[in-house]
């Protein structure tokens, strides 16, 4: 259980929820599997293996995951199909088949098709850290974690959130580039640095040297910041992007390491003690970029 991405989201509002009563919250969105019809169905699914409880809570943060499956049903196979429809018809007809009449009989073999389709189950996990007021979800992409977070507050009936940075920090990581990280933070060799203007140049570099003078250059040239690789803490290595979000997160070998001693078939007790420190972790990322980055400034 490591988040390899994280889309971090402050609470405005404390949560309602209960351990008592957050099981028949999330039963309302349960997973259930793609019907003869559907294209695709979304719901929760336990977070453990083995276990019918719809959330897992370890040090007073909840896990979660939404569960999809989707029928895989090829455009080409659809396309292919249709085409021999069409021809057979303008054969037996000897008139062309209209725009409209072909997307009655694309309707008619999709209809057909879909019973037989294969499916295709993915998983997206986050948790909420209400001490903290932090809510965290494990993507790289803003429509994946909305829907994530639309799910979630479907079942929860409320999730008052805003995004960490609800602002732009380039500023601040080219500061960290062209003076000094502020401590916890080890700057490493992946950069991307793009105009403000209308050409927009971008300027990628990958096992740079960050100080060398081809990327200061970029800097003084009125480039910012984009993405910038860090070390935090020495616990995770990460590239923070210029909305906050955190992308190829990969976390310390001594911390993984922490949890070897557990058996693998005790699989359920590894998945809660690698919550435990992987989500420690990235809630004192979170808080540290919330005093460094002065996210709650007025």
């Amino acid at each position: 259980m490591w988040f390899k991405n994280a889309k971090m989201y402050q609470l405005t509002q404390p949560l309602s929820f209960t351990d008592d009563n957050l099981q028949d919250c999330l039963e309302t969105v349960t997973f259930r599997p793609c019907g003869s019809q559907e294209l695709a169905t979304m719901g929760f699914a336990a977070p453990l293996p083995d276990s019918s409880q719809l959330f897992h809570q370890a040090n007073g943060r909840y896990l979660f995951t939404l569960k999809k499956q989707e029928r895989i049903l090829p455009a080409a196979v659809i396309n292919a199909e249709l085409a021999e429809k069409v021809t057979q018809i303008e054969q037996e007809t000897g008139s062309p088949v209209g725009k409209k009449a072909q997307q009655d009989l694309k309707q008619e073999i999709v209809a057909r098709l879909l019973p037989q389709a294969f499916t295709k189950n993915s998983y997206s996990h986050g948790y909420i850290c209400p001490k903290h007021k932090l809510v965290i979800v494990d993507a790289s992409a803003d429509g994946k974690a909305e829907t994530f977070l639309a799910m979630l507050r479907k079942a929860l009936g409320s999730l008052p959130v805003v995004p960490l940075c609800r602002s732009g920090i380039q500023t601040y990581l080219t500061n960290w580039v062209t003076a000094n990280p502020p401590e916890q933070i080890q700057l490493l060799t992946d950069i991307e640095l793009k105009a403000h203007d209308d050409e927009a140049a971008v300027a990628r570099c990958k096992n740079q040297d960050l100080q060398a003078e081809e990327v200061l250059r970029h800097i003084d040239a009125g480039k910012w910041v984009e993405k910038l690789g860090i070390d935090f803490n020495e616990q995770l290595t990460c590239m923070i992007e210029s909305d906050g979000s955190i992308i190829r997160i990969k976390y310390a070998d001594s911390l993984k390491e922490e949890n070897q001693d557990i058996p693998k078939d005790q699989q359920a007790a590894r998945l809660d003690a690698d919550f435990v420190l992987m989500s420690a972790e990235l809630v004192a990322l979170a808080d540290y970029l919330t005093e460094v980055l002065e996210l709650n400034k007025d």
